[in-house]
């Protein structure tokens, strides 16, 4: 059975990604933060497809959390088939006023930690493995009141871009996905008024829903041939 490692897989972007890998009879690890509760709910959602799966308490703002939960998988498997970098964090405030803490917490959760993932288990990697990031167009595009936040995807992009070499004559490929505004818990809580906004900068005047972003990353599960790529996934977002 091939495994798969899934930060922040137990809501929106991250738990369908981890439904559409347990339908494909992968082992799938993810961890959360502090949200009881959305975890409990993923782990009904998930066994009703599979006991193939572990979910574990790690804050990625804590190193030591998180290492305990890169130790819980190097003590049962030998090896890894799929990662997907899904975790991030934002702050919604004006760019100077944003202190040394949360532009740190931004990037430990969103990079750092990933690259950390990645190197711990760079042993138990697989040839033709996969490697994936879920970026933004944030990353791409600036945003005004989210600067830690596309300062941070536009870094994970970089890094798929790089880990490239890092796998080159192995198979495995790195690649980046960046979606526009999707329907996840975060955007809940929008203004109607900036979500019809973004509606109006946006080719088909809606938010993607999690499975076609999930589905571009299954995409980059099946193709053995893309690599290095950031995939859009905007519904052609400002594209006037």
């Amino acid at each position: 059975m091939k495994v798969a490692v899934i930060t922040g897989g137990t809501k929106g972007i991250g738990k369908q990604i981890a439904i559409d890998l347990l339908n494909r009879n992968f082992f799938v690890y993810t961890n959360y933060a502090n949200d009881d509760l959305s975890a409990k709910e993923a782990e009904k959602n998930f066994k009703c497809i599979s006991n193939n799966f572990r979910i574990i308490k790690a804050d990625q703002t804590s190193k030591t959390s998180f290492q305990s939960f890169i130790q819980q998988i190097k003590d049962n498997e030998t090896e890894i088939n799929c990662i997907v970098a899904n975790s991030g964090a934002t702050i919604r405030k004006p760019s100077m006023q944003i202190t040394d803490e949360e532009w740190e917490n931004v990037m430990q959760i969103t990079v750092n930690t990933h690259f950390y993932l990645i190197r711990d288990l760079h042993s138990l990697i697989a040839n033709d493995s996969r490697i994936i990031f879920i970026g933004s167009m944030m990353g791409i595009l600036p945003h005004s009141t989210s600067l830690a936040y596309g300062v941070s995807k536009a870094a994970l992009h970089a890094l798929a871009k790089n880990l490239v070499k890092e796998f080159e004559n192995t198979g495995t490929t790195v690649n980046a996905i960046a979606p526009g505004f999707v329907e996840t818990e975060w955007q809940k809580s929008k203004p109607k008024e900036i979500r019809q906004n973004i509606y109006k900068k946006t080719a088909l005047g809606r938010f993607a829903d999690v499975k076609e972003v999930s589905s571009a990353v299954m995409f980059c599960i099946d193709n053995s041939f893309v690599n290095g790529s950031i995939i859009e996934t905007s519904g052609g977002y400002c594209y006037k």
